[in-house]
């Protein structure tokens, strides 16, 4: 089995059991809560919505820490909960929703506009607009793809993880990995060609 560089911050947790966040499992947070919430951000779409889901996936971490055996890297069990958790979240909101919008219908009310994943980046400041929206169509791309689509194009452009850690992380084979990359491709060419066009030859 290859090294693993948590190995002694994962054992030091595990010793030290139900510890409290201020002992060792405050510098395994420290160590990854940068790269947790970059994950939950771009598969929720929103600052608020990645709040949760960071939230989630390191109470997952405390509480299940001592189940952990080395069978996999430490950082892919990390990032296999932080996918899971940000999924689950949006399809939470996603079936609370379609209540919302069942009920409104059956009640004759017309429902509000619903929260955006981008709205809390349509404030952001005048300058370099241009790039800023570049940015947003390109999220707004990411989260309209599908979630195992949108997961694995995070963990490849956004974390840069090989094929080989991406396989790991979301316990699939490598030629998973890569037809869904291929669709991602296939999808993400579809929504940003006039978006780079304009951007770029309008």
């Amino acid at each position: 089995m290859y090294p693993d560089p948590d190995h002694s911050f994962v054992l030091a947790c595990q010793e030290a059991g139900s510890g409290g966040l201020d002992g060792p499992f405050r510098g395994l947070y420290d160590r990854y809560k940068d790269r947790v919430y970059n994950v939950c951000f771009r598969i929720t779409g929103n600052a608020s919505d990645a709040l949760d889901a960071s939230q989630e996936t390191f109470g997952i971490l405390y509480r299940k820490i001592g189940e952990f055996r080395f069978h996999s890297r430490f950082s892919s069990w990390v990032y296999r909960i932080a996918v899971n958790a940000s999924i689950d979240l949006k399809r939470r909101q996603s079936s609370r929703r379609f209540a919302s919008l069942e009920w409104a219908s059956e009640s004759g009310d017309s429902p509000g506009r619903s929260q955006d994943v981008l709205d809390e980046n349509i404030e952001m400041p005048m300058a370099s607009a241009s790039r800023h929206e570049l940015e947003r169509e390109v999220q707004l791309a990411i989260t309209r793809l599908s979630p195992k689509l949108r997961a694995i194009t995070v963990l490849r452009y956004v974390e840069n993880l090989s094929y080989e850690e991406i396989a790991e992380a979301l316990d699939i084979s490598i030629g998973t990995v890569k037809s869904r990359l291929a669709r991602a491709h296939d999808a993400l060419d579809r929504e940003l060609g006039p978006v780079l066009h304009k951007h770029y030859l309008g």
